[in-house]
């Protein structure tokens, strides 16, 4: 079953349930999956709603920072549970010993030798791990491994 699909399901059955919180936040979803591809004029396929996924739930975690930074915990507590609900939608998320191995495959693979090659690195693992990892931890760790040598 596609992602968008099983979104539409959860929608009808947060309706049935009454869980209004949880269908707002799926509304969110489907409305920002569809925006981009009336936007775009393409055909939505779950590599695409994974990265709008992704984006929205960085908008969340920048929004839970801002608010915590201004003390509005009630604020912060609701982007706090969309986040739980657009992460159920998302893969796994890798754990740091496959993230490493990934970013070592990477380094090897782009020959890459110092700081100077990080965009070859990035390039390769950007695909293979969207969705699973957040992208500015994956960065930071290949900014790590090149500064020591690679």
């Amino acid at each position: 079953m596609s992602l968008r699909q099983r979104l539409a399901d959860d929608m009808k059955a947060a309706m049935k349930g009454g869980e209004r919180d949880r269908l707002a936040v799926i509304r969110l979803i489907l409305a920002a999956i569809k925006q981009r591809e009336v936007d775009e004029r393409i055909d939505i396929t779950d590599a695409v709603v994974v990265a709008v996924l992704e984006k929205m739930l960085k908008q969340r975690r920048d929004a839970v920072a801002q608010y915590e930074a201004a003390g509005r915990e009630d604020l912060a507590a609701r982007e706090r549970f969309e986040i739980e609900v657009i992460q159920t939608y998302l893969p796994a998320p890798m754990t740091a010993e496959e993230l490493d191995a990934a970013v070592d495959k990477a380094i090897a693979e782009a020959g890459a030798q110092g700081p100077a090659d990080m965009g070859k690195v990035m390039a390769r693992l950007k695909p293979a791990l969207a969705g699973r990892a957040d992208m500015t931890e994956v960065a930071a760790r290949v900014r790590a491994r090149l500064a020591a040598g690679g």
